[in-house]
């Protein structure tokens, strides 16, 4: 046994983007595929050699095999110690508190986040810097380049990690520590938020269920709820992390975590229901006969996040992706503190993180998050949310009610179009953009144009100009229509089109939400002509 160079050729056909890269599982088991992408980092990246790295995945699909393939070429490449997830698991927000925990070089996280699983499913890995962050895009840019001209790499050849048995083995010169999954972030979870309050509301006869959807979180749900809050046992469903996700899809929405949902709409409904994704780091949030929208979400912690120990100093600002709602822009007014308006991706708020400048953040794809790590944190948000009706007293519903009645309330709705072919959803886009420059002005029923364009950002610490990060039609404070591209799906273009409407009138609070944005969805119809363009007469799903 011992590090050997391999011979291969270039082989990555798309960089990973911070996102990390995402592909069939088929394509990653391509001879030479993941080594290829791994060989890429450790090129450019030097600071590993010598150094601690993070390992772990959502254990879906070919997660165990891809690990022994990282651990080989992290030991070929000179790093002195690899700490992996025991079984391979490790949370997306686990794996950055224990990348800064450990102070580590960066690590590797094994995810395709909330995509399914299976042998013809998707699998993806991503790799964070040492702040516990996604890696930038001009690092990303720079390891792609890189691997159109790798012609070797490094491996640790004929060893084999036990990563099942906690403890400490070798293999080279390089250490494996394999720990559980959990302690740390558990630990991290105890001292911001008052697990005796919440203990105490639960003794109180108050009922939660959380979905895990028999993805990474389930060992973390067991844990956190039952074992060191006391819940009953059936408080947490889908516990066991399964490689195909134990056939579902595992994105905690309206659609995807149902049975949840008509649980929670029905006459027995438990006073709080959660569910997250494949990798844990989103969350949904219900209560009994009532959704809560991931902007209204965000909104809702900020106005309440000075309850919660480990943030009794308030909030320093707060962060929100550009196609999420605007509630918590009211909070950050009503609290004075800066709001910051960014594209969707958490590299942004990281940014933003590190420089001391928010303590809360969140985007409408169901990301919620804080200062604690820097990723999104399903479990963060739900134990926020526990702990926020613990210390209130009220319900889901009547917290909601409360901040609508004081704030006004955001109306809001995500139409995804999946798997359309590029060039259809590239037009809608063009087209769409063409007209933007005419729209300023014009009146579409009740509503006028205030802005229409194109959004861009110019980070206020870096200085960095992103631009082309979605479409803006803005109606004032009463409504916006955003149009995007995704790049999270593997097959095909996927176009969200958001639609938000601003109502402050007590009268029009308990609007069904449908209904709200009936005139929005129609304005939608004609402006972007999705279904004329593409043949698509309606969205895949609404969230």
């Amino acid at each position: 046994m011992a590090v050997r160079e391999i011979v291969t050729k270039p082989y990555l056909d798309q960089k990973s983007g911070t996102a990390g890269l995402r592909k069939k599982v088929a394509v990653f088991q391509q001879p030479h595929y993941l080594e290829n992408y791994l060989q890429s980092v450790f090129d450019c990246v030097p600071d590993l050699k010598g150094r601690t790295l993070i390992l772990g995945g959502d254990g879906r699909y070919h997660n165990r095999a891809a690990i022994q393939t990282a651990i080989a070429i992290a030991a070929g490449n000179g790093v002195q110690r690899v700490i992996v997830g025991q079984g391979g698991l490790l949370s997306t927000p686990a794996a950055s508190h224990l990348i800064r925990l450990r102070k580590a070089a960066g690590g590797f996280i094994l995810t395709a986040s909330h995509n399914p699983a299976g042998p013809d499913g998707d699998f993806g890995i991503k790799f964070n810097i040492a702040n516990g962050g996604q890696a930038s895009e001009s690092l990303t840019d720079r390891i792609f380049e890189h691997s159109k001209t790798l012609t070797r790499y490094r491996l640790y050849e004929g060893g084999y990690a036990d990563i099942d048995r906690r403890g400490l083995q070798t293999l080279g010169d390089t250490e494996i520590e394999v720990v559980d999954c959990v302690d740390d972030y558990a630990a991290l979870m105890q001292s911001l938020f008052d697990f005796d309050r919440i203990r105490d509301w639960l003794r109180k006869g108050h009922s939660l269920r959380f979905d895990a959807m028999h993805a990474v979180t389930g060992p973390y749900a067991q844990r956190i709820f039952v074992e060191l809050l006391g819940a009953p046992l059936n408080s947490v469903l889908n516990v066991s992390p399964l490689p195909d996700f134990g056939g579902g899809h595992p994105d905690p929405n309206l659609i995807y975590a149902k049975p949840l949902v008509d649980l929670m709409m029905g006459e027995r409904a438990p006073d709080f229901g959660a569910a997250s994704d494949g990798d844990g780091d989103r969350n949904m949030i219900l209560g009994r006969g009532i959704f809560i929208s991931p902007g209204d979400s965000l909104a809702m912690l900020a106005a309440h996040l000075h309850r919660l120990p480990g943030y009794r100093d308030g909030v320093k600002g707060i962060a929100r992706s550009m196609p999420t709602c605007r509630a918590a822009d009211k909070v950050a007014q009503a609290l004075a503190v800066p709001l910051h308006e960014t594209p969707t991706g958490w590299k942004f708020f990281c940014n933003l993180l590190d420089a001391g400048r928010i303590t809360l953040c969140g985007e409408e794809s169901f990301g919620t998050g804080s200062s604690h790590v820097r990723e999104k944190d399903g479990l963060w948000a739900v134990l926020a949310w526990l702990n926020v009706l613990a210390a209130t007293g009220l319900s889901v519903q009547e917290l909601a009610e409360q901040h609508w009645r004081h704030h006004g309330r955001h109306y809001y709705a995500r139409h995804d179009y999946d798997e359309l072919p590029a060039a259809a959803a590239t037009r809608v886009m063009q087209e769409l953009a063409g007209l933007c420059s005419s729209l300023a002005g014009q009146r579409f029923g009740d509503y006028t144009v205030t802005l229409a364009d194109e959004f861009g950002y110019q980070d206020p610490v870096d200085g960095s100009v992103t631009a082309n990060q979605g479409l803006r039609i803005i109606f004032g404070d009463a409504a916006r229509i955003i149009v995007r591209l995704s790049g999270t799906g593997t097959k095909g273009a996927t176009l969200r089109v958001y639609l938000e409407r601003y109502e402050q009138h007590e009268s029009s609070l308990a609007w069904k939400t449908a209904e709200a944005l009936a005139p929005l969805s129609n304005i939608a119809d004609k402006l972007t002509r999705i279904g004329e363009i593409t043949g698509r007469k309606a969205p895949s799903v609404v969230t």
